[in-house]
């Protein structure tokens, strides 16, 4: 099935770049370890699989003045290693989502005179590029203590891990407003035994975090967020995104 790119969505760190980016590639790739002897079959080369690696690139519409906008938040990112998030038709609850914890190495901006401001930038992984699902959307305001949707993730076999992105997006409220997410598991998805497998950082501000389980297996096949809020009058925006790799 074939689809335009309309509503794509890019999240980096505490920022939400969808509305000033017009172009976002991801690019994941193995090195091929030449392992090829007198004895390969017919005469054909053999390889191995190295190391992989992925990249995101963005350009779009430049602008300034905000923490989440892309020029305040390329400068502060430029060196540093975070949070990326990608989806290439929308985020909504369920929606495809590639993601994944990576160095923000390069930012470009200016034209010509008469010229829209543009701005270019990319970043290279740290961790797996993770293919998977959208598990908060950026548009919901959460006020007080909850969990999300459960979705049908699948169990994580031995080796492998469940990843998460998480993108703080706002923060009001008084008193050092606080959320904190975890991330929980259960075998239905009424969550009635559920078991808390991550739980991130606390954040008081716009920002980016990644997190994963230690690679031991779990049987587990539903997973959702939970979220434990602190403040006076708080109220926070966030997109948060799960998958196993």
């Amino acid at each position: 099935m074939s689809f335009v790119l309309l509503n794509a969505r890019l999240f980096t760190g505490g920022a939400d770049l969808s509305g000033r980016s017009n172009k976002i590639e991801l690019s994941a790739e193995v090195e091929d370890k030449e392992v090829t002897n007198y004895r390969s079959p017919d005469g054909w080369k053999e390889v191995l699989g190295g190391l992989a690696s992925a990249e995101i690139t963005g350009e779009g519409q430049w602008e300034a003045g905000d923490p989440g906008m892309v020029d305040d938040v390329s400068w502060a990112e430029l060196g540093g290693v975070g949070a990326w998030t990608v989806c290439p038709r929308d985020s909504a609850v369920g929606d495809l989502a590639y993601f994944t914890r990576a160095m923000r190495g390069s930012y470009t901006l200016g034209e010509a005179v008469g010229e829209v401001a543009p701005w270019q930038g990319g970043a290279k992984s740290a961790w797996p590029l993770v293919r998977g699902v959208i598990e908060h959307p950026p548009g919901t305001a959460r006020t007080a203590d909850g969990a999300s949707t459960g979705v049908e993730l699948g169990a994580v076999a031995a080796g492998r891990r469940l990843y998460a992105s998480l993108h703080v997006l706002s923060v009001a409220g008084t008193s050092s407003p606080s959320i904190t997410v975890s991330v929980e598991s259960d075998d239905s998805n009424t969550f009635a035994s559920a078991t808390t497998r991550l739980t991130l950082d606390a954040a008081t501000a716009p920002g980016g975090q990644t997190a994963r389980t230690d690679g031991t297996a779990i049987t587990d096949t539903w997973w959702r967020l939970a979220w434990t809020i602190t403040g006076t009058s708080p109220s926070f925006l966030f997109a948060a995104a799960l998958g196993i790799a």
